[in-house]
């Protein structure tokens, strides 16, 4: 870290009331750092930590119900807490910028990207619009956004999500602030994306010289990117110092425990396949977009290109690849919530491509998905019991046994039968994914499609959420298609992969030779995305 005299932003003693009720008296206990120009603090720990609500504090973005009670935060030696809300409006954009964790909500739907950006130029400058025009290109080139003449004219939705969070990293830079908060800007991206963004990030750091706080639980991205690492645990810092020393000698039992729970980019050996017919069996499957305009048809849009899958009782395919390269569509395809314009997709010895109506209910049974966000994949009007009983008792099975399955299911997932009357947001995002786990083998499946259904979760809870996944596998010989962007993930409960690009299965094999001997110069480009490559996690005993 550099000298005092660099220092841009100072917390001392920052103390952080929760309202009564809540798991604990404060979100933030006494928290004291410290970030200096040109320098990355990655602020790690657990859902719930207290992350968050730091970035939020120094933004003065705290939600009415939290009170900050102690302590200081000081901007280039300005005092933020007792600053007015029109001084802390004046220094937000300008001085301290924050990157959200999810852009298209942080973006406006109906308002061009380029005229979102050139909102914070019109709020804090006397640019006139040809200026303000000037300068959106300008910080969409340093961001290396493509054709950025034509695309200040896009929407959030018409870009993918590298681009839309390339364009908030745009709107935050716009005024080129001393200080910059990335919340979790890179927790949905896959590899690749991710890549990109981060060296994004490092190499504007280094031209500009800013002071930037990273928030995240990916020990990845913190080996990547980071100059010094704070572990946050329960509103406090329990441990703070370089990041060589934190990962590779963490002095903290809550940051060994961290650190024992990321997943090594190092497969597991090989272990003994099932030679029996294949649960799931799907060929030359194709999936064609025929979008329509007001003035005519336009190109038709290649989804799925003639993709061939076959997995075994009690396997785990795995499949990885960049956003829209094809991989929710198969699965959907494979439920049957997309219709495959050609190929057959068989469940055991059934073909249900062509099924409809009340045949393509039956065959469902078959095959369950769990998705990536268990909130949103829950009624939240509904108790989780009422929620689990629903499609046992549609397939015909009685109230009474329904209730008694979904006990002993919940059981299985490790939560209290008891948590049946309660409602998703009484729940942790791990204890939600776990209830949707739950509630996908309660008609009991020969086929689970997990889409990315742990990418969202801190590495602790995920590494409870694979665990369960490997039991579930083990006690009903299932069959199991794993979608994730995590290849660290993917090393670890795989048994092969399948790499799709632009549609395609490019490369299918066991995951230790794909990992080890990638055959095809994508799948090499990903493994070489990975962040953290270099430095094995999980090498560390748990306390």
């Amino acid at each position: 870290m550099s000298g005092i005299a660099d220092t841009i932003l100072s917390l001392d003693w920052l103390s952080v009331r929760l309202p009564k009720g809540a798991d604990r008296a404060h979100a933030l206990s006494e928290v004291s750092l410290q970030v200096a120009s040109n320098e990355i603090l990655c602020v790690v720990g657990e859902s719930g930590s207290g992350k968050s609500v730091i970035a939020f504090s120094i933004m003065g973005l705290l939600a009415p119900a939290l009170k900050t009670t102690s302590g200081f935060i000081r901007l280039e030696g300005q005092d933020l807490i007792a600053a007015s809300a029109v001084q802390r409006r004046a220094l937000r954009g300008n001085r301290m910028s924050m990157i959200f964790q999810e852009p298209m909500t942080a973006l406006n739907p109906v308002v061009s990207v380029g005229k979102q950006i050139a909102e914070v130029l019109r709020v804090h400058t006397e640019m006139d619009r040809a200026e303000r025009d000037r300068r959106v290109i300008e910080v969409m080139q340093d961001v290396n956004l493509p054709n950025p003449e034509q695309m200040i004219r896009s929407y959030p939705h018409q870009l993918s999500g590298g681009q839309r969070q390339r364009v908030m990293i745009a709107a935050a830079l716009a005024l080129e602030p001393v200080l910059l908060i990335a919340d979790e800007p890179t927790t949905a991206l896959d590899v690749t994306t991710q890549a990109q963004i981060l060296r994004q990030i490092k190499e504007l750091r280094d031209r500009r010289g800013m002071a930037v706080v990273f928030i995240t639980h990916d020990f990845g991205v913190v080996a990547e990117i980071a100059d010094r690492v704070a572990v946050m645990q329960r509103g406090r810092i329990v441990e703070i110092g370089d990041t060589h020393t934190v990962l590779r000698r963490p002095s903290h039992d809550y940051t060994r425990m961290l650190i024992s729970s990321v997943p090594s980019l190092r497969p597991k050996p090989q272990r003994p396949l099932s030679d029996s017919a294949p649960v799931l069996a799907a060929r030359e499957v194709s999936k064609t977009y025929r979008p329509a305009s007001l003035f005519g048809r336009r190109e038709p849009i290649v989804a799925l290109r003639n993709a061939t899958i076959d997995i075994r009782p009690g396997e785990v395919l795995g499949l990885v690849g960049e956003s829209g390269s094809g991989k929710s569509t198969l699965a959907r395809c494979i439920v049957r919530l997309l219709e495959p314009s050609s190929g057959t997709i068989r469940i055991g010895d059934h073909e249900i491509a062509d099924v409809f109506g009340e045949d393509l209910r039956r065959e469902r049974q078959r095959v369950q998905i769990v998705f990536q966000d268990p909130y949103r994949s829950l009624n939240p009007r509904r108790t989780v019991g009422q929620s689990i009983v629903e499609c046992p008792m549609n397939f015909g099975i009685s109230r009474e046994d329904a209730w008694k399955r979904a006990a002993e299911l919940m059981s299985f997932v490790g939560l209290d039968s008891r948590a049946l009357d309660r409602y998703p947001h009484e729940f942790s995002g791990g204890q939600r994914q776990r209830i949707c786990i739950a509630r996908a083998l309660a008609i009991r499946p020969r086929l689970l499609i997990a889409d990315e259904a742990v990418s969202a979760l801190d590495v602790s809870v995920q590494a409870q959420v694979l665990e369960l996944l490997d039991s579930t596998r083990r006690r009903f010989e299932l069959a199991i298609l794993f979608i994730t962007h995590d290849l660290r993930v993917a090393a670890q409960v795989c048994d092969r992969i399948a790499v799709m690009h632009r549609g395609q299965i490019v490369e299918e094999g066991a995951t230790v030779d794909v990992f080890n001997k990638p055959k095809h110069s994508y799948t090499r480009q990903l493994l070489e995305s990975a962040p953290g490559r270099n430095c094995q996690f999980g090498d560390i005993p748990a306390a």
